[in-house]
């Protein structure tokens, strides 16, 4: 019989393991757990009606990540799409492996390795619901810090792309964020070119 609680909790056991650390709410915690419970916070505040398999994707989104790091790959774009290639293979590989071990169907898996693979993206409802969380979680939590790593030419480039990825609903999740000056003034930039 499925179960969803013991998914998630394996989910959780597996990002915990992550070395890299991250506050959250004043404590340090592995980050890829961290991320996973602020999707599953979003999720969950925006899209209460959420499915099961759509909740499994959020929290799954980005499981294990750390295990391939950016570095390994060329530090350009090619290098870029090949390391979230990776991932999202990888991603979808264990999160398939889990909810089998729970009594979820092979049709049930698969629409969660589709759903953080990003397929369908703009045709299929639960992967624009997942596209617009991975959104506002970057938004709200990660987007001051990346900007601060990069010119803002790029920072811009980047919100326009982030935008174009979002629904319409999730473009007025974003606009009622609560985000620094600075963030506001990019986004402000990114959509008035």
């Amino acid at each position: 019989m499925r179960n969803i609680s013991e998914v998630l909790a394996e989910i959780d056991q597996i990002n915990k393991q992550d070395p890299r650390r991250e506050a959250y709410e004043g404590v340090d915690m592995p980050k890829e757990y961290v991320y996973s419970l602020r999707m599953t916070e979003m999720m969950d505040s925006h899209y209460p009606e959420a499915d099961e398999l759509l909740k499994i994707a959020a929290r799954g989104q980005h499981i294990k990540r750390w295990v391939i790091p950016r570095d390994e790959y060329p530090m350009d774009r090619k290098g870029y799409l090949q390391w979230r290639t990776k991932l999202k293979l990888m991603h979808g590989q264990l999160l398939t492996e889990i909810m089998q071990r729970h009594g979820y169907s092979i049709a049930e898996t698969k629409k969660v390795a589709d759903l953080v693979a990003k397929k369908k993206l703009h045709t299929d409802e639960n992967a624009q619901k997942l596209e617009d969380i991975v959104c506002l979680v970057f938004l709200k939590y990660y987007f001051d810090d990346f900007a601060k790593q990069h010119p803002e030419e790029k920072v811009v480039d980047i919100l326009r792309k982030t935008w174009k990825k979002m629904s319409e609903k999730g473009k007025e999740m974003a606009m009622e964020l609560k985000l620094s000056e600075g963030a506001q003034r990019l986004i402000g930039t990114a959509l008035s070119s």
